[in-house]
């Protein structure tokens, strides 16, 4: 299973289900763009957080410096982001590819992280928070997948349940909710497997 993971907003918690994925599935963990570098990005707190190896957790193809968008970041530290410098890494077994942010957000003025997930030719796991605003943000997600032909296969939604939001997405928005993950207290490897178990991950992302 080979797999990119997105978020339709920022901080709706794709970081910790690309570390469910990782564990869950023994998969090989890439964020190829991190923008900020605080507690050493992404990629250094998923290894903190499931003691991976370090052949299981690959290098990002751009460190930025600053927390803001791709293409600013990378203006400011004085890079022009390359997409084939994104080419997927050959790996064995699973990957995981978290993004930098949502689907439209600009890796470069005239290259949208979309149009770099087409290239990849990947399905998406699309993260959404699972309460107020998420139908507006995870139904524009979708439409927008859903015209450029990339194949989605299902939605995560992060945060206390909610009662109604995942029956109206899988109405509205045609793909599944595969799992509703509550908050982590505390946030760490052994919760993780917990909820992997808990989620049914396992059968729904079965190749």
């Amino acid at each position: 299973m080979r797999l990119v993971v997105c978020g339709t907003d920022t901080d709706v918690g794709k970081t910790v289900v690309s570390a469910l994925l990782v564990q869950g599935l023994g998969a090989t963990y890439w964020k190829p763009v991190q923008s900020g570098m605080e507690g050493g990005g992404d990629t250094g707190r998923v290894q903190q957080l499931l003691g991976l190896p370090p052949e299981r957790v690959l290098p990002e193809a751009y460190r930025l410096t600053a927390p803001v968008s791709p293409h600013w970041a990378a203006e400011r530290d004085g890079v022009s982001i390359d997409p084939a410098r994104l080419a997927l890494p050959a790996v064995d077994g699973p990957l995981v590819v978290e993004t930098a942010g949502g689907l439209l957000v600009p890796l470069r003025r005239n290259w949208l992280q979309i149009e770099q997930i087409a290239v990849w030719g990947l399905p998406v796991l699309l993260v959404a928070r699972s309460g107020l605003g998420t139908l507006n943000h995870t139904l524009l997600s979708l439409e927008a997948l859903s015209r450029r032909s990339i194949p989605v296969l299902g939605l995560v939604l992060n945060g206390d349940p909610h009662p109604d939001n995942p029956r109206t997405l899988e109405a509205l928005g045609g793909v599944p909710v595969l799992a509703e993950l509550p908050p982590l207290d505390p946030l760490d490897r052994e919760g993780l497997e917990r909820q992997w178990q808990r989620s049914g991950l396992a059968r729904s992302l079965q190749p």
